[in-house]
């Protein structure tokens, strides 16, 4: 019976190897393997069945065969005896000699028995030397090519020794450098970056490539294809970070002579700057080298060569090559502290001499910008031992020759040695007491009284980066002299020829003040003064006092931003700026100081808008403890008029801005103060008396007859309901306003006051996808078709997309969910594109307003996705009279013409004629828009605009006369690109 079963399996056996082969079942190759792992079968027994058709004069017959025993042994190759894979390692290399229609089949194979763990010693060499003598490897299919490679991948990966270094260079670097352009619809989305890296990973992966791969990068290098030469420096710099002095020791003056006349001959940026990484790689690896190895010290004649030919070039007069050579300088100086050390103490002296040697101060501006570019690399390596820095050394020279750039005429120098004292400054006890005295000096000069804006900013810009470091001599030194230097501004304000020169001088004291004031103890001394200079300026009688005054806001404000990272000065300038400047405003706005001239000014519009940024920034960053102290404060001051911790708190009235009256119209409009502070909260400070405020804010926002306060009071109220909890409260509240606007859009003198407050309320909840937001939208959508108010409600659209400064934004912790634009935009603009094809023609503009508004801030990807179906209707916004409907469609169209190339040519001779008459248009910025689309034209393919190059070159003649200086530069452009249509090379 046994024998019986035993010869009954083997005819299964032969069965499916008989299905196989003839190519009728597939799926017998598994059934074959799961015979073999529970036994059924051994591997002999297989190759016993196989014995037909291996034998077989067809090939593709003993391609089957082979191709059965292959599969089934890449799923049973585990379970194989070390003299079974013996057996089969000779069998599968005799077949490499066969038909090559057999080969990828006896490739499989391979592949399964270098997996197998008990391969004997010496069978890895063998199976490779088979393949390398048998198999044209680059001829192979791309898959049959994968797997050679995961064969040697295996090899390598369970054998420690691989003997045939040269040859699996050879089969890999055949193909370097990549070239490769993908197939159009390619389904593997392989792109040629994708094929470099992977071949770089390659090459770059051991250092026995190094003999093989430094001669072949050299060669590429000499080459006049760029991207051979990009791909080289590249494959260079990977390789650096695994080679040492070994592999390279023999190639350094071929891979420097190479570097070195690609940097000094090349026109190409790209090339010198992956060559000037190759040589910060080589020195790199050189200083690895040398730490841990005793052999010949590679790295300093690697420096000396380095030196030998650039440091020459440093004294020519022409001064030809001075940047290539002090970029190379640079490259190798930056590669470790060793190199530094070494390049610097040749290099710093020359530097030093030759600026001392020129007189001119443009060669004195390109010495310095070199010695700045060292002392850049000093600060890498941060504090260094006094007996090791070159530049320790040099230190009084160094300071001469900044100081003296200081002192220069020429702005440029000026601007290199204000970078320079900057990085000195860094440098830790590199500037003695007496050079701080200096550079205070100098700061001062340049930020108060040099005529160059420039200078002056800079100036002011290095105060601001120093203070920090010296926080003790910009408080006790600097600040004290820009505070005497802006009252003696104030003070000169009297002599009328004088007036402008002091008043720029006060701007500058001021901004000066805001820069230096990096550091809180710095903060501590520049807040008083600032404030101090706001009361003054109050109390003046000048008319130029609103500037004044917005400059002392601007001040604080930059303040505040600088304060906003570190807890103690946000803190100290809240507690300090907020109360102040409320009590400064709540003083002017007492019915007995609004006659006069300082109230007046302070109550302005324009300095009131200056204010909320102060008191936002001064807010946003506070800690939810400290906010909720704040608060506590704040809304009980303008609910309850409650002043006492105002520093000026004797009033002598009442501060109610939600009371009735006309004379309390200027106490309603410091509404804006409570905006900034309120809204800038953090989400989870609770704000007393909440429910009452925003029915306050609700009700002055519909009721006030002043645009600025009403809008103040809807943007608060917006502000809070976008922060508010879910929940019945905000329902109600909502509900409330709902009825409100809805009652004064009907009718009333109120009507824009009832819309402008249904904008900021719909932009609240569109951000937080509440469930009302589609309702109010609804309603904004319906009042496009209002002769009186559709105006203004289409130009409310861009409210509703764009990012708000003062509140509605994650700056000052508003709910913002994310792609609620995107949302928005599905949502309504197919009503709104539906509203205007039933829109009577007196209203039909404020559709495409609206739309363009949209459209403006969404996404460029998703428009261009959604640009089929609206192209038509922003063509034809294109003949609106509105010029900002023009504008705004113009803006839209232009990243589309660019981006979408082949959707926008169909409609090219509409485009064409649309915007060579806006060219024409009696507004300059649509004359601009229409030019930068008439040049984006030409982008679309060149075989569609031929035939309107003529047309379009001859229209474009009569911008180049514009009056407007901005208009003639952009005609010029786009008709040049017109110009070269066609021409070969474009």
């Amino acid at each position: 019976m046994a024998a019986a079963g035993t010869e009954t399996g083997t005819e299964v056996l032969a069965a499916f190897v008989r299905d196989f082969v003839s190519g009728q079942q597939d799926g017998r190759a598994a059934e074959v393997a799961a015979g073999v792992k529970d036994g059924r079968w051994t591997v002999l027994q297989l190759v016993e069945a196989l014995g037909f058709c291996l034998e077989n004069t067809d090939p593709r017959t003993r391609g089957r065969g082979i191709q059965l025993l292959s599969q089934v042994l890449l799923q049973c190759y585990s379970l194989l005896q070390e003299k079974e894979v013996l057996h089969l390692v000779l069998f599968y290399e005799s077949r490499l000699q066969d038909h090559h229609l057999v080969i990828p089949s006896v490739l499989q194979g391979l592949r399964a028995l270098s997996m197998c763990e008990v391969l004997s010693p010496g069978l890895a060499v063998s199976v490779l030397k088979a393949i390398f003598q048998e198999v044209h490897v680059q001829s192979l299919m791309q898959l049959d090519r994968h797997t050679v490679y995961s064969i040697i991948t295996n090899f390598m990966s369970t054998r420690e020794e691989g003997p045939f270094v040269e040859e699996l260079f050879e089969v890999t670097s055949c193909y370097f450098p990549v070239d490769f352009t993908p197939p159009p619809n390619d389904p593997h989305g392989i792109q040629r970056e994708d094929l470099i890296l992977s071949l770089r990973a390659v090459l770059a992966s051991t250092p026995q490539f190094a003999e093989f791969l430094l001669p072949l990068l050299i060669e590429k290098l000499d080459s006049e294809l760029q991207s051979a030469k990009l791909d080289s420096l590249q494959t260079l710099t990977a390789c650096c970070a695994i080679y040492g002095q070994k592999e390279l020791q023999e190639f350094l003056p071929s891979l420097w002579s190479s570097l070195r006349r690609e940097v000094f001959q090349t026109a190409s940026e790209k090339i010198e700057m992956e060559c000037l990484a190759a040589l910060h790689a080589l020195s790199a690896c050189l200083s690895r080298s040398v730490l841990s190895s005793d052999s010949e010290d590679l790295l300093d004649s690697f420096l000396s060569s380095i030196l030998q030919d650039c440091r020459h070039h440093l004294c020519e007069p022409d001064m030809k090559l001075v940047w290539p050579s002090a970029k190379l300088l640079q490259a190798a100086a930056g590669a470790s502290l060793r190199t530094y050390h070494r390049i610097t103490r040749s290099v710093l002296p020359l530097l030093l001499e030759q600026y001392t040697k020129h007189m001119q101060s443009s060669q004195r501006r390109t010495i310095l910008e070199m010695l700045l570019g060292f002392l850049e690399l000093q600060q890498k390596w941060g504090h260094v031992e006094e007996d090791e820095s070159t530049l320790l050394s040099l230190q009084a020279p160094v300071c001469s020759v900044v100081f003296s750039a200081l002192l220069d005429p020429s702005v440029q120098l000026q601007l290199v040695g204000i970078k320079a004292l900057t990085i000195l400054g860094s440098l830790q006890g590199f500037l003695s007491s007496s050079d701080l005295e200096l550079v205070v000096d100098h700061l001062i000069r340049l930020a108060l009284h040099e005529e160059d804006s420039q200078s002056s900013e800079a100036a002011m810009e290095a105060a601001g980066s120093l203070a920090p470091t010296y926080p003790k001599v910009f408080s006790g030194c600097m600040v004290p002299r820009l505070e005497e230097e802006l009252q003696s501004g104030r003070a000169g304000k009297g002599r009328e020829e004088n007036y402008h020169n002091h008043h720029s001088l006060q701007q500058r004291c001021l901004q000066a003040l805001a820069a230096v004031s990096t550091h809180t103890s710095i903060v501590k001394e520049t807040v008083p003064v600032l404030l101090q200079h706001l009361q003054k300026v109050q109390k003046g009688t000048e008319a130029r006092n609103t500037q004044d005054m917005v400059s002392v806001c601007q001040s604080l404000h930059r303040v505040a931003l600088q304060c906003q990272q570190d807890a103690e000065g946000c803190w100290y300038f809240h507690q300090t700026v907020v109360p102040c400047l409320l009590a400064v405003a709540v003083q002017a706005a007492m019915p007995e100081s609004t006659h006069t001239l300082p109230a007046k000014t302070l109550l302005e519009e324009e300095v009131l808008a200056a204010m909320i940024p102060v008191i936002s920034a001064a807010t946003t960053h506070l800690s939810p403890e400290l906010a909720a102290q704040s608060v506590s404060h704040v809304v009980p001051l303008f609910l309850d008029g409650e002043v006492s911790f105002l520093p000026q708190n004797s009033f002598p009235c009442s501060f109610q801005p939600f009371g009735d009256g006309e004379c309390l119209e200027a106490q309603r409009c410091l509404v804006a103060l409570l905006m900034a502070f309120v809204c800038s909260l953090p989400r989870n400070v609770a704000i007393p008396q909440q429910e009452r405020l925003l029915r306050e804010l609700l009700a002055l926002g519909c009721s006030c007859n002043c645009p600025f306060t009403a809008t103040t009071a809807a943007k608060c109220f917006a502000g809070l309901v976008n922060k508010h909890p879910a929940g019945q409260q905000l329902t109600e509240i909502l509900q409330l306003a709902v009825n409100r606007m809805e009652a004064s859009l009907t009718e009333g003198p109120r009507r824009m006051q009832a819309l402008t407050l249904l904008l900021w309320v719909t932009k609240a909840l569109v951000l937080r996808y509440h469930p009302l937001s589609s309702c109010l939208t609804d309603k904004l959508l319906g009042l496009l078709g209002d002769t009186e108010l559709g105006p203004a409600a289409a130009d409310g659209f861009s409210l509703l997309m764009a990012e708000s400064p003062d509140v509605l934004h994650k700056g000052c912790h508003a709910d913002v969910r994310i792609m609620f634009r995107q949302r928005f935009f599905t949502d309504n603009v197919p009503k709104l594109v539906q509203g205007f094809h039933g829109a009577g023609p007196d209203v039909k503009a404020n559709y495409l307003k609206s739309l363009s508004h949209v459209l403006n801030h969404l996404p460029k990807p998703v428009l261009v996705t959604e640009l089929p179906t609206l192209l038509s209707l922003l063509l034809e916004a294109l003949s609106c009279s509105d010029r900002v409907v023009q504008l705004s469609t113009l803006s839209c169209l232009h990243p589309l013409l660019l981006e979408a190339p082949q959707i926008m040519s169909l409609h090219v001779d509409t485009l064409v004629t649309k915007f060579l008459n806006l060219t024409s248009s009696p507004t300059m910025a649509v004359r601009i828009a229409a030019l930068r689309c008439a040049h984006a034209l030409t982008s679309l393919p060149t075989t569609v605009l031929l035939p309107y190059k003529g047309r379009v070159i001859r229209a474009l003649a009569k911008p180049l006369d514009d009056k407007k200086r901005l208009v003639r530069k952009e005609a010029v452009a786009a008709r040049g690109e017109w110009f070269l249509l066609g021409s070969p090379g474009r």
